[in-house]
């Protein structure tokens, strides 16, 4: 299948080009840095961001689509399910 963008530089803004099943933890980092998470079932979401800081963000609504740079997320504090990290 051809791709017209193929030749095209990839940018934070652009759309996500691939992607992975995140499952939380307290130990693991995430395989790469995100440039957006999926949220598939509402909840808490624990996480430490890209700069260090770690935050815990309430009431995420299922089918969220959040454009986060995020290198961890964590068991404890996290009640959302079915994440995806974006790239």
């Amino acid at each position: 299948m051809p791709d017209r963008f193929a030749n095209s530089e990839a940018s934070l803004s652009g759309p996500a080009s691939s992607g992975f099943s995140i499952s939380p933890s307290d130990v693991n980092a995430l395989p790469e840095t995100t440039r957006a998470l999926y949220i598939g079932a509402g909840g808490s979401l624990s996480m430490r961001m890209l700069s260090g800081e770690t935050l815990t963000l309430s009431n995420v609504t299922s089918g969220s689509l959040l454009p986060l740079r995020v290198t961890h997320v964590f068991a404890t504090g996290t009640t959302a399910g079915a994440i995806a990290g974006l790239l």
